[in-house]
């Protein structure tokens, strides 16, 4: 007997990139939400780019139209709190009830049990629905290496326990997310083999572009990513324009004449004088796509003998699940220019420094291998959120300890070493205060007093 569509179980997915929606699709053709005649699923598209309006749109890129056939409804979650944006509303507690049974009314959904599937749970959009499903079991799903570095911040009380489980890709084959895990949140990888599929079936649908040779014998010998730096205050927009400026030079230099630079899919439409004078001066040929696609569709047509990046997902993809020859730029200024310490970008940027060669530097391979770096990544997770993970300082300290000096310093901030009193600090150990930051507090308190004594009996002489 069929399930009829009161009966199904009501899942919503929320996404806002086609990798993460890729991801999804995965993830339900390996049958990790269950069978899905049992589910009525949603799918909430959330553009998140700081102008929405100057983005490209996700039904608007090459091959969605494969991926969103995967559920039984598309909802823009722009359009739906227009015009409100996605990074910033969030409904009052008071509302928030409101605002469910208005959603489960437009959008069909039945009363009772339901999943509610986000990325990135500490922030908005994510942060909104899970507060408006507020008895929906949380399951999170990590499109990117931020999942191997450590939550941003403490999660809502009534928010972490409903949290089921992390899925994510094996970007970096037998490393453990770090994401989640002070609440015992089990992790779960996609299936490599499920999300390769649903990648060819986005690379068949972008066979066509004009902007890109018709056939692997003019191939594009390097494939460099644009990252999505200005549009988050990391860099200028002068200078993101000098960091691909660097790859293709770079590229140049390593052999490659023919070069397609691919955008950030959220990255606004910018012209680049910059980018085609550095490949006319190094006599390059550059390519463009002209259709809105995942750089992963380059990697499978075309199989070029390099990708260059700074710290995109897509290195490690190209790594990972093409075995394609991968090289970064630019990571080591990076690493000291973002800001906060906690920046969640951290954790892919060093990933990025420890595993892959930088191509500026031919020749100077990779240094760590997947147990070091994890090693290295629960160090610096610790030093981004100490107070979320107390319980990794033991191996934190253990390890700067051990590998402090010129070739891992830039993995950390002195002052940041300092105020945890651990090896690196500004104050070596030696000359630290007796007892530790909570003495010399004290200390400080008595000298404050003693002076503040002294200067009123100058005063009554």
């Amino acid at each position: 007997m069929p399930v009829t569509s009161h009966a199904r179980r009501p899942q919503i997915f929320e996404v806002s990139t086609l990798y993460g929606a890729a991801t999804l699709a995965a993830a339900l053709d390996a049958g990790q939400f269950g069978p899905a005649a049992a589910a009525r699923r949603i799918l909430v598209v959330s553009l998140n780019a700081t102008v929405p309006e100057t983005a490209t749109h996700l039904s608007e890129m090459s091959g969605w139209d494969a991926v969103a056939a995967r559920f039984d409804r598309v909802v823009d979650w722009n359009e739906t709190i227009r015009p409100l944006h996605p990074s910033h509303w969030t409904p009052r507690e008071q509302d928030r009830p409101l605002w469910q049974r208005m959603l489960r009314d437009a959008w069909g959904l039945a009363d009772g049990p339901m999943d509610l599937v986000v990325e990135s749970v500490h922030v908005n959009p994510a942060a909104a629905l899970a507060g408006i499903f507020a008895d929906a079991d949380v399951h999170v799903y990590a499109d990117g290496l931020m999942s191997y570095g450590p939550t941003r911040e403490r999660l809502p009380a009534a928010t972490a326990p409903r949290i089921q489980r992390l899925l994510h890709l094996d970007l970096v084959p037998g490393l453990r997310p770090l994401l989640l895990s002070e609440y015992d949140v089990p992790a779960e990888t996609v299936p490599t083999h499920a999300f390769r599929a649903v990648l060819d079936e986005l690379t068949d649908a972008a066979a066509d572009d004009p902007g890109l040779p018709a056939d692997r014998a003019h191939a594009p010998g390097a494939v460099i990513l644009g990252q999505y730096l200005a549009a988050l205050g990391i860099l200028t927009a002068e200078e993101e324009e000098e960091l691909h400026a660097r790859m293709v030079r770079a590229a140049a230099a390593a052999g490659h004449q023919t070069v397609l630079f691919k955008a950030h899919p959220t990255a606004p439409a910018r012209y680049s004088r910059a980018l085609e004078k550095a490949a006319a001066d190094c006599g390059v040929r550059l390519l463009t796509p002209t259709t809105a696609l995942l750089a992963e569709c380059l990697f499978d047509r075309y199989r070029p003998r390099l990708v260059v990046g700074c710290f995109s997902t897509a290195l490690l993809t190209a790594s990972a699940f093409y075995d394609v020859p991968v090289a970064r730029v630019g990571t080591r200024e990076l690493l000291d220019r973002i800001v906060p310490y906690q920046n969640s970008n951290r954790v892919p940027l060093t990933l990025v420094d420890a595993t892959v060669p930088d191509l500026e530097e031919r020749g100077a391979g990779p240094e760590m291998s997947v147990a070091e770096a994890e090693a290295l990544v629960r160090a610096v997770g610790y030093c981004m959120q100490p107070r979320l993970y107390p319980h990794l300082r033991g191996e934190a300290h253990a390890w700067l300890a051990e590998h402090w000096g010129p070739e891992t310093q830039h993995y950390f901030k002195r002052r940041r070493l300092t105020s945890l009193e651990l090896p690196g600090s500004l104050v070596p150990a030696t000359e630290r205060f007796p007892g530790g930051r909570t003495a010399l507090h004290v200390a400080r308190r008595v000298k404050r007093a003693t002076h503040r004594a002294r200067t009123e009996r100058t005063k009554k002489r």
